[in-house]
C-alpha cells in the first residue's frame, strides 16, 4: 500500500503524473491521510483546482482508495518530524511512519527526511 500526498492524489486524478510516478501508483493499492479530503475540498473552494468534492466521479475514485483516520498516534508522531512545515504534510508524514506506509510526494521538505517512510 501507498500512502499518497495531496498533489500526487490531485495529479493522477487529472492525469498529471510523471512516468515514474504512474509506474510507481500502478503496483501498490492507494491510501491517503484524511486530511487530504480536507486539502482538496479548500483547494477547490478557493478555485486553485478543478475537482468538485461533491461530484459522484470523485465520491467513487474516493471509495476505492483507503482513507486514514487522524489519531492520537499521528498526532504523537509528529512531534518526532526531522521537518516542520505545513499542518497537513505533517499530518500525511506522520500518518506514513505510523502505519510504515511509503509515502508518495513531490514536497521537498518531506524528501529530504531521514525518518518518514518515502517511495
Amino acid at each position: 500500500m501507498l500512502n499518497l500526498d495531496t498533489h500526487i492524489l490531485i495529479f493522477a486524478l487529472c492525469d498529471n503524473l510523471t512516468k515514474k510516478e504512474k509506474t510507481i501508483l500502478a503496483k501498490e493499492p492507494w491510501s491517503i491521510s484524511s486530511i487530504v479530503i480536507w486539502e482538496i475540498t479548500k483547494l477547490s473552494q478557493l478555485n486553485r483546482i478543478e475537482l468538485d468534492i461533491d461530484a459522484p466521479e470523485l465520491s467513487l475514485i474516493l471509495s476505492n482508495i483507503h482513507i486514514w483516520p487522524l489519531s492520537l498516534d499521528i498526532c504523537r508522531v509528529i512531534k518526532r518530524l526531522d521537518f516542520t512545515g505545513d499542518p497537513a504534510d505533517e499530518i500525511i508524514a506522520a500518518t506514513s511512519l505510523v502505519h510504515n506506509v511509503p509515502l508518495v510526494t513531490r514536497d521537498r521538505q518531506i524528501l529530504k527526511s531521514k525518518i518518514v517512510p518515502l517511495i
